[in-house]
């Protein structure tokens, strides 16, 4: 089981995660959005900037500007999808 495990991350982290162009002003706000709550409630910030003296607003926006901040952007469910 363990043996398992520890090929399957080592099998996950050979492959770079390539994150998708952001392709509109709307989904870079929903996407900073995000990422400040997870700032907020306590995750690091993965650039250089004192949470303490800057906004994780600030600090998600200039993470998403940096590439720093992986993402994937998935179908939306439509609601009267036939089958």
């Amino acid at each position: 089981m363990v043996e398992e495990t520890e090929q399957l991350v080592e099998e996950t982290n050979t492959e770079p995660r390539v994150n998708p162009e952001i392709d509109s002003k709307y989904r870079k706000i929903i996407l900073a959005a995000q990422r400040s709550k997870q700032l907020q409630r306590g995750a690091n910030p993965r650039v250089d900037m004192d949470p303490r003296k800057s906004k994780s607003t600030r600090i998600a926006m200039k993470e998403i500007d940096a590439g720093k901040v992986d993402f994937e952007i998935t179908p939306s469910l439509l609601v009267n999808e036939k089958s």
